[in-house]
């Protein structure tokens, strides 16, 4: 059963043209909202033909394609290469432009610890630590970040199924928990540099291990399942 959440809605939509160091150019549809859960200022960005997307979605045709992608201001503004987030995030934006859909621009810095933690953990990762081990070392959770509100901004736009662009089966696994139908998880590229290898390696580390504790549990379930009764579906890969 879906996990119930506040309805938000629309507090403002504007148009703002972009332009990535690299010159590709685009323009997206800006839309900021009231009520989200956290509090916070997240954004959706509608990318491409975006409102064509949500009539193909109304109509029973092929769902968006949506990336949630939590903020990282040292990788996207300032093009750090210990992370690989701004080559996501000017990945993701050119891959939905070209086929309508949406990226929800999250408040999440740090996987949900912060800035100033964040380059705390950086310190803790020089010493030798990987970046999970550097959260939980300064007495955080491995990865913090929440969907519900990505969850809610959905369901305001209308999109009550998606493509998911993203390698992180956990957004799949919440998403679907929160209601939205993940019909297919489309993995991102991989943006390897000699200063996020051993980053890269942890990110894949982790989530082979989540994809392998969520095929553990839904062999689980369907095994306990009575007789009779379908058990909830699994996420989709």
């Amino acid at each position: 059963m879906p996990e119930a959440l506040p309805v938000a809605t629309v507090r403002t939509q504007v148009t703002v043209p972009l332009a990535f160091p690299d010159g590709y150019t685009t323009t997206v549809r800006v839309f900021t909202f009231k009520g989200l859960i956290d509090g916070r200022e997240h954004l959706a960005l509608g990318l491409g033909d975006w409102a064509g997307a949500l009539d193909r979605l109304a109509a029973g045709g092929e769902p968006p394609l949506v990336r949630p992608h939590s903020e990282c201001l040292t990788g996207d503004v300032f093009g750090s290469q210990r992370c690989d987030c701004g080559p996501q995030l000017r990945e993701a934006v050119q891959r939905i432009a070209e086929t309508g859909g949406f990226l929800l621009y999250l408040r999440q810095e740090g996987r949900g610890i912060g800035l100033y933690a964040k380059l705390d953990a950086y310190a803790l990762q020089d010493a030798g630590l990987d970046t999970y081990q550097a959260n939980v070392a300064l007495g955080r959770g491995e990865d913090e970040r929440d969907y519900s509100a990505a969850a809610q901004m959905l369901a305001t736009l209308g999109v009550s199924r998606v493509r998911l662009l993203s390698s992180n089966p956990d957004k799949a696994e919440q998403l679907t928990r929160l209601g939205v139908d993940v019909v297919e998880r489309v993995p991102t590229s991989i943006f390897l540099s000699p200063a996020n290898a051993e980053y890269l390696a942890a990110k894949a580390a982790k989530a082979a291990q989540t994809e392998a504790a969520q095929t553990e549990a839904a062999e689980t379930e369907a095994a306990e399942a009575p007789a009779g009764r379908t058990p909830d579906r699994p996420v989709s890969r």
